[in-house]
């Protein structure tokens, strides 16, 4: 992986090859390309690191390129998302669960204890303390 910078600052983040050979046709670039050819054209490698986990309901991932100890470094970040958006999102994938349980309460059905507290535990979602953004979501029943 790859960035632009100017003036030691990132100006593009991901930068590709194709992007370096486009912008420079003039230019008869290798196969291979060395870090010497790179930082001629302002191109720095940069070490991926792998993206955290995270809840796509209540988190966005962001990512930056730092500089350290002379290594460019891909880091990510971690920020909860505003507070509508996170409980829109809770409500849906709630409601979601909810449906997918909706044949087994038909009036031919005969929901176990385990189904309905499952359904109820859903339901009560909202009222957690840390809602919506520390969410336990009950385990469906098998």
């Amino acid at each position: 992986m790859y960035a632009k910078i100017e003036n030691n600052k990132i100006v593009k983040f991901p930068y590709s090859l194709n992007e370096l050979r486009a912008s420079h046709r003039d230019v008869s670039f290798g196969d291979e390309i060395n870090d010497e050819t790179l930082a001629h054209f302002g191109i720095v490698r940069v070490v991926q690191e792998q993206s955290p986990e995270f809840d796509y309901t209540v988190e966005n991932r962001v990512t930056d390129v730092v500089l350290t100890d002379g290594i460019w470094k891909q880091v990510w970040n971690l920020e909860k998302l505003p507070l509508e958006v996170a409980t829109q999102n809770i409500k849906v994938k709630r409601n979601t669960l909810l449906a997918a349980t909706d044949w087994r309460f038909r009036s031919d059905q005969s929901p176990t204890q385990e189904w309905i507290d499952y359904c109820q535990a859903l339901r009560d979602i909202t009222d957690s303390k840390d809602y919506p953004y520390n969410i336990e979501w009950p385990t469906e029943p098998k």
